[in-house]
């Protein structure tokens, strides 16, 4: 019960601040925001259009992993800034605001499993050349995305679903601020929702462990490689576990709102928005980086729908 509280202080103390924030703040917040949102929007628009124009990336099991990783991005960056906008200005019906939470709560969830699996899918065929295209073919890497969608919708649609069940009078007449404090109030959902993020952070932690350690090793033994093609193994690596660091705070965003308004209650608008930044943009703007403009295959067909090609040219 405490921790229903809290979370309810929370989410009041929210909503106080949002109003007795200044005009000229909040306008610049949330025009960042929406700048941000749609530059790497746009990026990743091109990749998936990239994507489907080219059946070359078809039938390769990393780049099917990688569009699913944009796709997935995008949904969660625009469900995400959708909130934010509308946690300063509007209340909106009880029954859209389910809908958008769960977009939002699926796909944030989902961004670490499928980065844990694009590290499995790296250990293999660098540890496991000969056995690559037996192992992550293209049937069994859609069998994984449907598993990691699943993984995510049993941990994050009951409590939507309790909410909805507990509220059907005001389900569709009611207006409520937006947030998953909000619709999540009951205590035992959210101890069952902390207990299910451990574990997932837990697992994912142990399998980037696991795999990246052995890719580095690998890469260090590996005589007939380069020693410009091992710095860019190496690269990668540390791209890629900065990117699954940053996603997998995912797990323990709900917990560290908490101590964050404990510690920082006078200024937790402009501390959560930091955070806000950190956790739900700054992963979204690795990808690309990662992914479309670091691989060459890629990037020789990017550049040609880019603006910007010019840069991509000097990569």
């Amino acid at each position: 019960m405490n921790t229903s509280l809290l979370g309810q202080n929370v989410s009041t103390a929210v909503t106080s601040q949002f109003k007795q924030d200044s005009f000229d703040s909040a306008v610049a917040k949330n025009v960042l925001v929406v700048a941000l949102g749609i530059t790497i929007s746009y990026i990743n628009g091109t990749m998936i259009y990239t994507f489907w124009k080219h059946q070359v990336f078809y039938m390769n099991s990393r780049y099917i992993l990688f569009i699913h990783l944009v796709i997935n991005d995008m949904i969660q960056l625009s469900t995400s800034i959708l909130l934010f906008v509308l946690s300063y200005f509007f209340h909106i019906n009880a029954f859209l605001c389910c809908i958008i939470i769960a977009f939002a709560v699926l796909t944030t969830v989902n961004t670490p499993l499928n980065l844990a699996v694009m590290a499995v899918e790296c250990y293999v065929a660098v540890c496991f050349p000969l056995r690559h295209s037996d192992m992550c073919t293209v049937k069994r890497i859609y069998i994984v995305i449907a598993c990691i969608w699943a993984l995510s919708l049993l941990s994050s649609l009951p409590d939507i679903f309790y909410f909805m069940a507990a509220n059907p009078d005001q389900l569709f007449s009611s207006t409520l601020l937006c947030t998953i404090n909000t619709l999540i109030t009951n205590s035992i959902f959210i101890k069952k929702k902390e207990i299910l993020y451990i574990v997932y952070f837990v697992s994912v932690w142990l399998v980037f462990i696991y795999t990246y350690f052995k890719i580095f090793f690998a890469t260090k033994s590996l005589k007939s490689l380069k020693s410009s093609e091992t710095k860019k193994a190496q690269n990668t690596i540390l791209l890629h576990s900065f990117q699954l660091l940053l996603s997998m705070l995912t797990y323990i965003y709900p917990m560290t709102l908490k101590q964050i308004f404990q510690l920082f209650s006078l200024y937790y608008v402009h501390v959560i928005y930091l955070w806000y930044i950190l956790v739900q943009i700054l992963p979204r703007c690795v990808s690309p980086i990662l992914y479309g403009l670091r691989d060459v295959l890629f990037r020789n067909h990017l550049k040609k729908y880019l603006p910007c090609s010019f840069c991509l040219r000097h990569q």
